[in-house]
């Protein structure tokens, strides 16, 4: 039997139609259940065969890869694997409003695996054109603003976001890896990393904080081109078409001049969370 659940992420409702299994996968976005009612985009999970499809591009990061491609017929397709183990795929129409998801294996971990990348890929592409950006980023709350560290896989995100938690007064976690930003205001999300934080709250952007390793600290306001060349490979989307690329330069180039953005080289360590914070939060 199918059910209807909906959640609601930045402002944006979103449906997810499944059977009782797949849908008890679904922990993480129980703070985010809303009501029914007008939705950007409907994922159907359902059985069936996988569309033939012509390969675009890949993306590999840790063990996870997503493959995005196109059928004859123009549906845009993407596969998710974990370490080389096909999750499943998800099948969208052009303006990603309706998609479905072939899930390839029903052992736990790869279902879940499957839901969630289907249900971040259609969000951030459905809600690309509506000042709306998913960031891969960890952020933190501190006196009623959000900041927002950034930076490649292994930077240490996570952990200056652990410093500001241990040695900054009043700081809360606020996602640990894919928070949503719309109209210079930060949201938790039903998706996150290694840390679980599935928290519905939202906070004002303090600060933007690009970060480097390195034997020392020390942090450097960013200005002009290169604050939006500073968020850029942090953000989801694949700008494959106009309506997609068009939403996300202007979400760019809206967060690169109203938000301070600022380069952090550093160490892990205690004074990098001190000096971050009493330049940003200011």
């Amino acid at each position: 039997m199918t059910h209807e659940a909906y959640y609601m992420v930045a402002g944006h409702r979103f449906c997810v139609e499944g059977d009782s299994e797949v849908l008890a996968l679904m922990d993480n976005y129980a703070p985010f259940g809303c009501e029914a009612g007008d939705t950007i985009a409907t994922l159907h999970i359902a059985q069936g065969e996988v569309p033939t499809y012509q390969e675009e591009m890949r993306q590999d990061d840790e063990g996870q890869t997503i493959i995005c491609g196109r059928t004859a017929s123009g549906e845009h397709v993407f596969g998710f694997l974990l370490s080389d183990s096909a999750a499943g795929w998800l099948i969208c129409n052009a303006d990603y409003r309706d998609a479905q998801l072939i899930i390839a294996n029903s052992e736990h971990r790869l279902a879940k695996f499957a839901l969630d990348n289907a249900l971040m890929v259609l969000y951030a592409l459905a809600t690309a054109d509506k000042q709306t950006v998913l960031f891969h980023a960890a952020v933190v709350s501190c006196e009623g603003r959000g900041y927002m560290f950034l930076g490649p896989s292994g930077t240490g995100k996570s952990t200056h976001a652990r410093l500001w938690l241990k040695h900054i007064g009043g700081t809360e976690l606020v996602n640990d890896d894919n928070p949503v930003v719309r109209q210079g205001v930060v949201y938790g999300s039903p998706w996150s990393g290694k840390t679980p934080c599935y928290r519905n709250v939202n906070y004002p952007l303090g600060g933007i904080v690009v970060l480097s390793q390195a034997p020392y600290n020390k942090i450097e306001r960013l200005g002009g081109i290169g604050a939006y060349a500073a968020l850029m490979s942090s953000i989801s989307g694949m700008r494959w078409d106009a309506r997609i690329a068009d939403g996300l330069h202007q979400s760019e180039n809206d967060l690169a001049t109203n938000v301070p953005i600022w380069h952090l080289d550093c160490l892990p360590d205690e004074a990098a969370a001190t000096l971050c914070h009493k330049t940003i939060a200011q």
